[in-house]
């Protein structure tokens, strides 16, 4: 019988949930191999990190190990799908079809871990009615419409900065409660709007560190 404590997502740290999905890539891997019961020394000896951190990350899934012997592996990759909200359908669109969105529209982990991108946006006419990856670029003069028609969840912007704070207040407006923004700019939730959440990936920051460092 699996055996899980009651989570509390809100309480957890943003280190350790940024942590948990290369737990999960390395327990996959394990079923993968046929490994039937992983412990947290193996994991972390894989990513580097200290047994205690993994072990003490993991516990915010709600999972229990047995001592000394580990995690029955399926359990835990039920347990970190779970916590992460990777078991269930997050539907969303990608907003500006150039190089870096049509190779978002091309990431196939993403519908792995349930994130299922149906459209795309565009303002560029050439692109307008074209397939990338299979999945169909649209005007953005219908972006409003097509948000609320298909119960959109989440935005993922890839659009200039000059234009981003709009796109993000009008998607807000149609009732997106989460955007991921790959543009260069800071976006603000409008004033009045609540349970908005914004996560920007900063591309150039990781740049920085590999091109000092290297």
């Amino acid at each position: 019988m699996k055996k899980f404590r009651p989570i509390d997502r809100m309480s957890a740290s943003l280190p350790t949930i940024r942590r948990l999905p290369a737990y999960l890539q390395v327990v996959r891997q394990a079923e993968a191999d046929g490994v039937v019961v992983i412990s947290g020394t193996t994991i972390a000896q894989e990513l580097e990190l200290e047994p205690i951190q993994v072990r003490k990350d993991l516990a915010v899934t709600g999972i229990i190990g047995k001592p000394r012997v580990g995690y029955v592996v399926k359990d835990l990759i039920t347990a970190l799908e779970h916590f992460l909200r990777w078991d269930v359908t997050h539907t969303a669109v990608v907003i500006g079809a150039g190089h870096l969105g049509t190779a978002l529209l091309g990431h196939t982990e993403f519908r792995k871990n349930g994130l299922n991108v149906i459209a795309a946006f565009d303002t560029d006419v050439a692109k307008v009615g074209k397939r990338f990856h299979g999945i169909e670029v649209f005007s953005t003069d219908e972006l409003s419409s097509y948000l609320t028609t298909h119960g959109v969840t989440l935005v993922i912007l890839t659009i200039p900065a000059h234009v981003a704070q709009e796109i993000c207040t009008k998607v807000i407006e149609a009732g997106v409660k989460a955007i991921w923004n790959f543009t260069s700019i800071k976006l603000k939730v409008p004033e009045g709007q609540t349970g908005v959440l914004i996560q920007k990936e900063d591309l150039s920051s990781g740049y920085a560190v590999l091109s000092v460092r290297a």
